[in-house]
């Protein structure tokens, strides 16, 4: 598998594989698209999922202009995060958090940001003082809970650190963005460590949604969904491009059409974080609640479930 220059400089091989193994599970979380290959990409590779040049400066100009926004930050985190610029992607969120320290998502997304970035240390302090700060805002936090357990991992205590993903997919919702990920997660370090996960794993699944997760309708709604971008992964690359552009330029029509429909607003979120394009989730986000004032919460409560920055 591919692997990003900076992070396996001075590490073992086993812990670069747990490092790949967590950027695996957040990839759907922070928004990668879920049918490239599992692994980080390479540093040659890193156009293919650079977001446009004029969407970064916008996003840029917007923090001069709104330099007092946490939303402008961490959108702009959320970009440069997809462009590999993780040293960048922290420094934006850290003015994020500077401005809403109360937003456990974003000092977990600065944590992240933080391992990423580091050449050499798989677990930096400061990365872990970002999500110690976010499990003491929010014990549930996915994004938190999962490098807490792999700094348990890295320390040697291995079954903690499989003891801690195992409350975390008991705890994730249906069909949440990193539930597969997950498990997959769950089953690669079981077969580093040496330990027997396979009947568990088996056995324990994600739990129910709650009224406030995913809506039933808006699966039902055309976008590019997990099996759509499984399909999509047995197409040549081109097709694979064609095939979801067209879904997500379907989405927007409609919502053009009718901006009221929450659903469909929900959906346009997903399909972005699915896609990696985390900065364009938080904009559907933003453009959703000013159409849809009165459904503002149920917005925010699903964006958050997806992981969109900013939520």
């Amino acid at each position: 598998m591919n692997e990003t220059k900076g992070v396996t400089r001075g590490m073992s091989a086993t812990n670069r594989a747990i490092l790949v193994a967590a950027f695996v599970l957040l990839a759907a979380a922070v928004g990668y698209a879920i049918w490239r290959d599992s692994a980080p990409p390479a540093a040659d590779s890193a156009a293919a999922l650079a977001a446009p040049t004029d969407q970064l400066a916008a996003l840029e100009a917007r923090t001069r202009s709104e330099p007092n926004s946490a939303e402008a930050w961490s959108a702009l985190g959320a970009a440069r995060f997809d462009t590999g610029d993780f040293g960048g992607a922290a420094a934006a969120f850290e003015k994020a958090t500077a401005l809403a320290p109360d937003s456990a998502g974003l000092w977990s997304a600065l944590g992240e940001a933080r391992v990423m970035g580091s050449d050499s240390d798989p677990m930096p302090a400061a990365a872990l003082t970002a999500f110690e700060k976010a499990i003491a805002l929010n014990p549930r936090d996915p994004r938190a809970r999962y490098f807490l357990a792999v700094k348990k991992d890295i320390a040697k205590d291995h079954r903690g650190a499989i003891e801690d993903w195992f409350a975390l997919l008991a705890d994730t919702p249906q069909g949440a963005p990193w539930e597969v990920d997950l498990r997959r997660t769950i089953e690669q370090v079981g077969a580093i460590r040496q330990i027997d996960v396979a009947d568990r794993l088996a056995r324990t699944q994600a739990r129910p949604l709650t009224a406030d997760e995913m809506p039933v309708a808006a699966r039902g709604i055309p976008g590019p969904s997990r099996a759509d971008m499984e399909a999509a992964s047995q197409l040549p690359k081109g097709q694979q491009d064609q095939m979801i552009q067209g879904m997500v330029d379907g989405l927007e029509a409609k919502l053009k059409a009718d901006p009221a429909d929450v659903d469909r607003w929900i959906m346009l979120m997903r399909s972005r974080m699915t896609l990696g394009e985390t900065a364009k989730a938080a904009q559907a986000l933003k453009d959703g609640i000013a159409a849809n004032p009165a459904a503002a919460g149920r917005l925010k409560a699903q964006a958050q479930l997806l992981g969109v920055p900013g939520a």
